[in-house]
């Protein structure tokens, strides 16, 4: 995989770490057989629905909280727990939960935040991998503006594992455009500590 040092952050890239014909074949099969959802959230005392379908799937009874939701991890896809294992392989890190988004068309995007919540830990591992139609994804700084924006272009089949300081130091985002797009699959393998047990 290539490096990338950020300031307080890493980034790791591999272009092709599913090949095209496979990453096609896994976007269908996704795309037919996941429990796709599209929850509100509260902004600016109004209920609005992301933009965007998502599911949950990880390890039982565990939870993941982030812009006043509340999800509940479903069980694992073979598919997925199949991928998760190849991922934590390469990247020598474990995963137990996925949150996985659908975007329909370019009018869905994710806007800009940080995976920093508390049941994420310290300096989580987020591993992201690509299916279908290509899409912009960005970073810029958090707190010094001097620091250029990071842009990349993540296509089908390709895996980006965010490290180090950087959720803590860093916004990312998936932004909309004007643009005729296919939909787009995107799975983000994360560490999740908070369960059943612990949130009794």
């Amino acid at each position: 995989m290539s490096k990338t040092r950020l300031p307080q952050g890493e980034l790791h890239f591999e272009s092709a770490f599913i090949a095209p014909d496979a990453a096609q074949r896994l976007y269908q099969s996704l795309l037919k057989e996941l429990h796709w959802q599209q929850p509100e959230i509260r902004m600016f005392g109004r209920a609005v629905s992301i933009p965007r379908l998502q599911c949950f799937q990880g390890e039982p009874g565990i939870h993941y909280r982030y812009s006043g939701l509340s999800l509940q991890a479903e069980p694992w896809h073979p598919l997925i727990a199949a991928i998760k294992g190849r991922i934590e392989t390469l990247s020598q890190q474990p995963f137990n939960t996925v949150l996985i988004n659908y975007y329909r068309n370019g009018q869905d995007s994710m806007g800009w935040h940080s995976d920093d919540e508390p049941e994420l830990g310290r300096n989580p591992v987020i591993a992201s991998l690509s299916l279908g139609q290509p899409r912009r994804f960005l970073l810029r700084h958090r707190y010094d503006k001097n620091i250029a924006r990071q842009e990349h272009l993540l296509n089908s089949g390709s895996l980006l594992i965010m490290s180090g300081q950087l959720q803590h130091y860093w916004h990312h985002s998936v932004p909309k455009t004007s643009r005729q797009l296919e939909g787009r699959i995107n799975l983000t393998f994360r560490q999740t500590f908070t369960t059943d047990t612990q949130m009794e």
